[in-house]
């Protein structure tokens, strides 16, 4: 092998960066430990102990580099939802409010006719609302114009009565697209602000939806109104620092002398204001010097002693110089980002809060600073009330335009922002009354940017400056068009795990994955000896590269993702297969050691190819078509593909090389594999007819259950919601249904789901119903159902946290949508196949028997669901997982048939003249060892997740499972057989064309 040095450097250089990615994740599993061992159980102690060392090092990487906690675990790799537990939404901007907008609320019959049409048509519809409302407006109203309807105050510059229908839904398009942009910022910005460790917060592309993800969620219904309330856009006036800073000191005093009695009358002071609060370990040490000047009457010794003195100062350092004196403008203070909320505590204490002015109000700012390396530290903006009734001087709605453009100096970027004509003349005497002030641009409760105001502005234009980077002028713009129209997120599927659940994912998970592993080592030792050893390495790397990877990329590790990897290392075998299979061949046939080592790796490329390019095919598709822990599944199972063919090809050559080098004796077999699948002389085409008939017999058994009793089909694919419940002992799911029934009207669907007390329940109640507070109904009727059986001494809240293991909501146009974005996962994938087999063998026939082949596995599977569905004692819904089984199914299938099609080109080449029946009888039986191999070691992977992996991928293994069986019975008995018989039949037909044109 040439380049050896050169590949075992780069093996090694992924090897050092796969170690060095997760040694992020070990050193925050070390400091969440540490932070156990601290709070003994005590969960407030331990979430307070992680942020007192967010600032703090606790890596330092070979002196080059030191990591804080908070740079560790943003490099760590990230659980999914159903390992950690969390809540998954998918958010849709609602475009029929957001139209109702625009057209200022009309009340034109035809204009709510038409969007009351689209709405209903949006259900069982691929095309974008605004197309639908066109279309509906156009058979409500064949003559009329929307020109009419949305000439407003907003559109006046960009809508007249001379522009058509057309033209206004471009406009509506344009708009619409702006307000799912807007919709993202907020909501990412919203969730920034809401604690959760790595979210994931992405939009969904020519969706115009939005995926959140939010690990370790415990308070749904918070979020649910966290994520769909409308954004709230306020301009303020802003007090002065030098104005608020006296107030400030007296609060400080106030605050020590409500201490200090708290402390005479033997009081935790910390337990009544603080909440177990810990103080910031990190500080602004100037600040606080230039603050002891400035609030100290004697010099306190120690910081402690400061603090005791100064209880508010401690945690909110005042803006003030050197010299003491308070710094001009509205930010009053910065405070560490862990101690904004003790501050606004503070700040809002009945004692506290009557020393300051009625109308001050205090906000943080939105964007943070980096004091010199000291940690995540926020500003304080005083705000200044407008009236009695302390309302913003103006409120978001009146901004019809902002966007982001360069300053006249080139140097930095600005932002320009239109009004309407009522908020011009409010904005005209806002910034008459302000200059040389600030105001603050607030979005909901937080300021994103206090500009000076230079001059009065009239006519509603104006221009913010400050320095900005075009990205902050972005973001600004952004922010300013939030609050432009009421375009509320409303939540279309949503899926809640338990943290209980997701620990039991991961323990069921790793079992699995242990297990499935070493039994793979065992049987590659088992079977090839020696090679086996070089193998076994090679997997091992595998596994390495593998997370390691998935590590670096910020991928999220899922339970269907470890299933990928899991059996990633299954096929993964494969390769190593052919390549030995082809080495004990070439010294079967009389060549030496080393030469039979080259060769045989040398003529197992084709196979190799071939067989991992239509799998990377299958997760590709899988990728694009997938969400949440179906994209998991394919990211993994795309990238074992080239790991496994870099550890398979390369590392596997490099051990064999060395111990050539060395003049080791490898051998490929042991004495009770040695003869195995040699010889064979199985008659596969003469016996084809009567696996024709077996085949047709099992997909018309198939079809009929199809036709007569259907499939279970999951919420994914119908809508609806799914709870598991867990309850304290065994229960009857009749009497479930029949409890659940007073509370929604209908009986729910419901079965066991794993161990006999814990139940799957599935309904449609009030699915067609929008809002937190629909959810919120929903789960409080499922709580007040189950009532009689859980007992009622349970309250709703612990209901939630404790007996309600997971749950699901899946709305009926997305369910639609799935449907649709799952067939099209099928047919495309069938075609690329047919595509990729066709070109590589330049045979259409080839392409065919395939694809044929490919039809007959998802037929069998699809039968199998429907004739079992409700004997087997677990679920075999029909739900996106079950869309990746068949694909994966699909990849794994061809993977087969390609590798007896490559043997047969190549016996076509090395034997052209030899009978076709003889030929592939020949081919079939010469990777008969392959196949037995690749599909027993992959068979056993998934056996072993099927039985210790859980309740929760139980349905998703089974078809991978039924998947590799008949995958492997296709290839052998339908898709060469079929191949046989088309050439065959081809060829009679050209030999009749002949004959004609002879006579």
């Amino acid at each position: 092998m040439q380049n050896k040095g050169a590949i075992r450097l780069i093996a090694v250089l992924f090897a050092l960066v796969s170690i060095y990615q997760l040694s992020f994740t070990w050193v925050t599993s070390q400091v969440r430990k540490q932070a156990r061992e601290y709070a003994k159980g005590n969960k407030l102690k331990e979430m307070q102990y992680l942020d007192s060392v967010s600032g703090e090092t606790v890596y330092n990487f070979l002196w080059l580099r030191k990591f804080n906690y908070k740079e560790a675990q943003e490099r760590e790799l990230n659980l999914g939802l159903d390992l950690k537990g969390g809540m998954n939404v998918v958010l849709e901007v609602s475009v029929p409010d957001l139209i109702r907008a625009l057209s200022g609320y009309s009340k034109d019959s035809s204009f709510v006719k038409a969007l009351n049409l689209a709405k209903q048509r949006q259900k069982n519809s691929q095309e974008d609302f605004v197309t639908l409302f066109g279309q509906a407006f156009e058979e409500v109203n064949p003559d009329g114009k929307l020109a009419s309807i949305f000439q407003t105050l907003d559109l006046k510059d960009r809508i007249n009565y001379q522009s058509t229908n057309d033209d206004v839904l471009k406009v509506l398009r344009e708009e619409t697209e702006s307000a799912i942009a807007n919709s993202f910022n907020v909501i990412r910005n919203r969730i920034d602000r809401f604690g959760v460790t790595q979210p994931n917060i992405q939009r969904l592309e020519n969706s115009g939806r939005i995926l959140v993800e939010l690990p370790g969620i415990k308070d749904p219904e918070r979020v649910r109104k966290l994520l769909q309330g409308t954004a709230n856009l306020q301009f303020w006036e802003t007090y002065d620092n030098r104005e608020v800073i006296g107030y400030l000191q007296q609060a400080n005093q106030k605050l020590k002398d409500i201490l200090e009695a708290e402390k005479a009358l033997d009081k935790d002071s910390s337990a009544s204001l603080l909440g177990d609060t810990v103080p910031a370990s990190g500080s602004l040490l100037e600040n606080i010097e230039n603050v002891k000047d400035s609030v100290a009457k004697e010099e306190p010794k120690t910081r402690e002693d400061f603090n005791k003195q100064n209880p508010l100062f401690a945690i909110l350092y005042p803006q003030v110089s050197q010299n003491g004196q308070p710094v001009e403008g509205a930010a009053v203070g910065t405070s560490h980002w862990k101690d904004t909320a003790t501050v606004m505590k503070y700040l809002n204490m009945p004692q506290i809060k009557q020393l300051f002015p009625r109308n001050l109000r205090f906000m943080w700012e939105y964007k943070p600073v980096d004091e010199k390396g000291a940690g995540v530290y926020h500003r304080l903006v005083a705000i200044k009330a407008s009236g009695r009734d302390g309302k913003p001087a103006l409120t978001g709605d009146v901004v019809t335009n902002a966007r982001a453009e360069f300053g006249n100096n080139k140097a930095t970027a600005e932002v320009s922002m239109t009004m309407n004509a009522t908020g011009a003349k409010t904005w005209a005497r806002i910034t008459k009354d302000n200059i040389g002030k600030q105001v603050a641009i607030v979005l909901d409760g937080y300021v994103y940017s206090y500009p000076v105001v230079q001059n009065e502005i009239k006519g509603g234009r104006s221009s913010i400056t400050g320095n900005f980077t075009i990205a902050e002028a972005k973001d600004l713009a952004n922010v300013l068009k939030s609050g432009k129209l009421p375009a509320p997120a409303r939540i279309i599927e949503e899926e809640i795990v338990g943290p209980t659940l997701g620990k039991e994912a991961i323990r069921e998970g790793m079992l699995s994955f242990a297990f499935a592993f070493v039994l793979v080592l065992i049987y590659m030792l088992f079977y090839y000896k020696k090679a086996g050893i070089a193998a076994n390495a090679a997997l091992l790397a595998n596994l390495l590269f593998i997370i390691g990877v998935l590590a670096s990329l910020g991928a999220v590790l899922t339970l269907p993702g470890i299933a990928g990897i899991v059996l990633t290392i299954g096929m993964s075998v494969d390769a190593n297969v052919l390549i030995y299979e082809r080495i004990r061949e070439e010294l079967a046939n009389g060549k030496g050691l080393k030469l039979a080592v080259k060769d045989g790796y040398k003529n197992a490329y084709s196979a190799i190819i071939d067989a991992n390019v239509t799998t990377l095919m299958t997760g590709i598709i899988l990728y694009f078509f997938g969400t949440g822990p179906i994209k998991g599944f394919a990211t993994t199972l795309v990238i074992g593909i080239f790991s496994s063919l870099f550890s398979a090809i390369f590392i596997t050559r490099l051990i064999f090389e060395r111990w050539l080098d060395k003049k080791q004796d490898i051998s490929f077999s042991t004495k009770l594999t040695e003869g195995a699948f040699k010889n064979t002389h199985i008659d596969f085409l003469g016996k084809r007819k009567l696996f024709y008939v077996i085949s047709a017999t099992v997909i018309v058994l198939g079809l009929v259950s199809l036709i007569f009793k259907g499939l279970n089909l999951g919420v994914d694919f119908k809508g609806g919601r799914t709870y598991v419940v867990r309850f304290e002992k065994p229960v009857r799911t009749d009497k479930v249904a029949k409890t659940l029934m007073t509370t929604f009207g209908d009986a729910p669907e419901v079965k066991t789901y794993g161990e006999s007390n814990q139940v799957k329940i599935t309904t449609d109640y009030l699915i067609d119903q929008d809002g937190p507070e629909v959810d919120a109904k929903v789960e409080k009727a499922l709580y007040e159902g189950l009532k009689p059986i859980i007992g009622d001494n349970i309250t709703e809240k612990d209901f939630l946290h404790n007996y309600r293991m997971s749950s699901q909501k899946v709305g009926p146009t997305i369910a639609d949508d799935i449907k649709v974005q799952a067939l099209e996962a099928i047919i495309i994938a069938l075609v690329f196949m047919f595509l990729y087999i066709f070109i590589r063998f330049s045979n259409w026939q080839f392409g065919l028997g395939a694809i044929a082949a490919l039809t007959h596995d998802v037929l069998i599977i699809l039968g199998a669901y429907s004739i079992l569905n409700g004997i087997l004692p677990f679920s075999l819904e029909i739900d996106q997982a079950f869309i990746a089984a068949i694909l994966t199914v699909v990849g794994y299938s061809v993977n087969d048939t390609v590798v007896v099609f490559d043997r047969i080109r190549e016996y076509t080449i090395l034997h052209p003249k030899r009978e076709r029946l003889s030929l592939l009888n020949d081919a079939l039986n010469s990777t008969l060892s392959r196949t037995f191999n690749t599909s027993l070691t992959t068979f056993i992977v998934l056996l072993v997740i099927f039985i210790f992996g859980g309740e929760v991928i139980r349905g998703f293994i089974f078809a991978l499972l039924l998947g590799v069986v008949v995958g492997t019975y296709s290839s052998l008995f339908i898709a060469t057989p079929l191949v046989y018989d088309t050439v065959k039949e081809v060829k009679k037909a050209a030999e009749k064309v002949n004959k004609k044109r002879k006579k």
